[in-house]
């Protein structure tokens, strides 16, 4: 063989050699890890049945929880809105009967001072000393109030209580003791036994 030849073969070798290192990284074709399918995508996951048929189902039972939960706002809101509408309706009830019963109240006042202002009437056209007329009327006005819950305020000789009483005036005395009322300019009243008047008075202070 000459040395030409001997040149060529060593070629054909290596040539030989690395095509077969070339079909080796490229995987045999009956190699299942390397033939892929015609049309696979390789970034693409397959997802089972069983999955696909349970996120459908987990879909359903939130759809209807959340329909559930969409009623009791519905209910809620119904029954507030009842309860708003009696609750308004109860105020009105009490205050037409509240005008009521002071409709009544004062129709009933009047119609007991209507004998006073008789009497003041028949004082007037009398002749004379008219006096004991005027006491006897006061005393019958004092009894339709009183029966409406109207009394005087206790004054002289009580000791003061600020309460129900306002001093205008001390006036220095040594026989009764400090804050004693000695005097009463104007009467004061309790209606129901609340105050609605002070009594004007005069109170003692010691020297």
């Amino acid at each position: 063989m000459s040395s030409e030849e001997n040149r060529r073969e060593p070629d054909a070798r290596e040539k030989h050699e690395a095509t077969e290192e070339v079909e080796e990284a490229q995987g045999s074709p009956g190699d299942p890890a390397s033939a892929g399918q015609p049309g696979d995508d390789p970034g693409s996951v397959e997802i089972p049945a069983e999955e696909e048929n349970g996120a459908e189902e987990a879909m359903a039972a939130l759809a209807a929880e959340l329909e559930a939960t969409r009623r009791e706002r519905d209910e809620y809101l119904d029954a507030l809105r009842r309860l708003k509408a009696e609750f308004e309706n109860s105020r009105k009830r009490q205050e037409r009967e509240r005008s009521r019963i002071l409709e009544t109240a004062s129709e009933r006042l009047v119609v007991e001072l209507l004998p006073v202002l008789d009497n003041l009437d028949r004082a007037l056209e009398a002749d004379g000393d008219i006096r004991e007329g005027v006491r006897a009327t006061r005393e019958q006005l004092a009894d339709a109030l009183g029966k409406e819950g109207l009394l005087p305020v206790a004054t002289d000789g009580q000791p003061s209580d600020p309460n129900v009483h306002e001093a205008v005036m001390g006036q220095p005395s040594d026989e009764h003791e400090e804050g004693t009322i000695l005097q009463t300019f104007q009467r004061g009243y309790l209606l129901n036994g609340k105050p609605i008047r002070a009594a004007k008075v005069v109170v003692a202070r010691q020297v």
